[in-house]
């Protein structure tokens, strides 16, 4: 037993002597590869230092040594990059050349210097510390690898990585991406360009994903769904045309927007870097030709993207932005007419984000939509009152009804529909609906006789008789042509005189108290009361000052629940019990019945 104790205290010391062997270890291979670095700095006989160099850069290496190998690495092939892009050229020489060779395999080890850097870029093993250095080495590499001017295929095969890896949607790679670099227009113009062509290559993979058995395919969808999300997340990161216009940096401002004509108006580019202006050997193009360059691409770019198959989350944040971020950009919106419109048909709230969008294509560019009206009609759900996007929707339903071409019928049908919602909507919907309401009667005096219309103003068939106090409004006709609302009148307007919520009492007799002024009174506002809740009307309701308060609800003590006059053509009696007449004689026959 002491042995076996002797042995078990022995194994402390040499754990640690192990440990302190690793740390020892660690040490070394840092200080060996700064060695190494400092050779293949200092001398070409030391280039086979270089393939040494690489293999410490892998996700699974420490991140210091793949630290310590990146700054070598970098500072040797930064001054060579010139001479490696033109070497490529001159490689089918048939005379073979020793520099020319050795710059073509200098070459073959930057490709791969590269591809290692984007390895560890998107492994999310790496650190973030280190993954922000390797990005930043990487657009440096962007920036110069292709004989001083953008490298486009460099940063291509940057974002595929990213697209296709497994980071998540709003990844710290993504974020600074977007932070650092999308200020630069040139950085913006590639990016469009690329993601045009990686959204091909996701199009090619679901098609090629039909012969997938069913659990390989929902693996396939979800890898898709993640690069449609990390797409998305890019597209809406780059700034608008404006700022880049009044800031036109560039990340390398050689050779992407040359000027071709020497009339041409040009502008100087402004390096970041140096705070100077380039020299007037290396101007660009108008503000207005590389507005327009960039605006082709941004199409391009938005189109492929929406043909893809769009996730729900991602399809509604689309269409929310779609109106201001989108439209406004890009060369022809009319050809976003497709998209709009089949989203428009979907129905619910996808149709309310999709209705910001088609508003603005059919009042400034002219776009044709002749069933527009009825699909609007029937949005009007009692579901719409509690939607997320209620208040743009109320806005874009009292723009949209305020032209004077619409057809009194169909103005009619509108003020009915929006009537008979009332009766199902929250208070603040009915603060909304007599707002809407009163537009509807201001702006169409043509269907000014449904605010008190008795009798029906149609014909009644031969043989017939004419039914008073009949409503001959179809509330589930979805045609507005068919919902006979011209004939019906706004007797759910009335109610709202006697509502339970105050506010809504109070803004129903200031309507009723306007239309019975022959004179025209201004519209009202319906931004200011479309995103009203419970809680706003809670709030106001405590804030107002009330100068009188009624002592009680009766001036005299009632005696009953209801009163004759509620009931007109009925009689409440009561027998001396308290019960009905017909109740006592049921008692009675029960009691002879029993006695026989």
């Amino acid at each position: 037993m002491a042995a076996k104790n002797g042995e078990k205290l022995s194994l402390v010391p040499n754990k640690q002597k192990q440990q302190k062997k690793k740390r020892e270890k660690a040490k070394d291979n840092g200080d060996y590869l700064k060695n190494l670095g400092q050779q293949l700095l200092t001398s070409r006989a030391h280039i086979n230092n270089l393939p040494i160099l690489l293999t410490y850069i892998t996700p699974n290496s420490p991140p210091q040594h793949a630290l310590e190998s990146l700054l070598s690495l970098q500072s040797f092939f930064t001054p060579l990059l010139p001479q490696l892009s033109s070497s490529s050229a001159n490689s089918a020489n048939q005379e073979p050349d020793p520099e020319i060779v050795y710059l073509t395999w200098l070459r073959s080890k930057f490709d791969d210097f590269v591809r290692c850097l984007v390895d560890i870029l998107v492994s999310p093993q790496s650190e973030d510390a280190l993954r922000e250095i390797l990005l930043d080495a990487v657009m440096e590499f962007v920036k110069v690898g292709n004989a001083g001017k953008f490298h486009s295929a460099i940063y291509h095969k940057l974002l595929r990585a990213i697209i296709h890896s497994e980071l998540g949607a709003e990844d710290i790679v993504l974020v600074l991406l977007a932070s650092k670099y999308f200020t630069y227009i040139d950085v913006c113009y590639f990016t469009y360009i690329s993601l045009e062509k990686l959204v091909r290559t996701l199009e090619a993979k679901e098609d090629g994903n039909a012969s997938l058995d069913a659990e390989k395919k929902i693996q396939s969808k979800t890898s898709m769904e993640l690069s449609i999300h990390k797409m998305k997340f890019l597209l809406s990161r780059i700034p608008q045309l404006e700022a880049l216009e009044e800031n036109l940096q560039m990340w390398n401002g050689l050779g992407l927007f040359a000027e071709k004509d020497n009339k041409q108006e040009t502008i100087a580019v402004k390096d970041k870097n140096t705070k100077k202006s380039q020299k007037s050997g290396d101007k660009v193009l108008s503000s207005r030709s590389i507005a327009k360059k960039m605006k082709l691409k941004l199409t391009k770019a938005w189109l492929s993207f929406l043909r893809l198959p769009l996730p729900l989350s991602v399809y509604k944040e689309v269409l929310v932005a779609l109106h201001q971020s989108v439209i406004p950009y890009i060369s022809n919106p009319i050809m976003l007419c497709d998209f709009l419109t089949q989203s428009y048909d979907i129905g619910g709230v996808v149709s309310v984000m999709a209705l910001s969008s088609l508003y603005v294509l059919m009042t400034e560019h002219g776009l044709e939509y002749p069933n527009f009206y009825d699909k609007l009609y029937a949005l009007l759900e009692p579901a719409i009152f509690i939607a997320k996007h209620r208040a743009k929707f109320f806005q874009l339903l009292d723009s949209s009804l305020k032209s004077s071409l619409l057809p009194a019928y169909l103005a009619a049908a509108f003020c009915k529909k929006l009537s008979r919602l009332t009766l199902f909507v929250p208070p603040s919907g009915a603060i909304v609906i007599v707002a809407l309401v009163n537009n509807l009667l201001q702006k169409h005096p043509s269907i000014s006789c449904l605010v008190h219309q008795e009798r029906d103003t149609g014909e009644t068939p031969v043989g017939e008789k004419r039914k008073q106090g009949i409503d001959h409004f179809k509330n589930e006709e979805m045609d507005p042509k068919k919902t006979n609302a011209i004939r019906s009148s706004l007797w759910e307007m009335d109610t709202l005189r006697h509502h339970y919520c105050a506010p809504v009492s109070r803004f129903a007799v200031s309507l009723a108290n306007d239309l019975a002024v022959s004179a025209r009174v201004p519209e009202i506002s319906v931004i200011d009361l479309s995103s009203g809740s419970y809680g706003t009307i809670f709030n106001d309701e405590m804030k107002r000052r009330v100068k009188q308060v009624a002592g009680a609800f009766y001036n005299a003590t009632p005696t009953s629940l209801f009163s004759e006059s509620d009931f007109p053509g009925w009689e409440f009696k009561f027998t001396a019990n308290g019960s009905e007449p017909h109740e006592e004689s049921a008692k009675r026959q029960r009691t002879v019945g029993v006695e026989a």
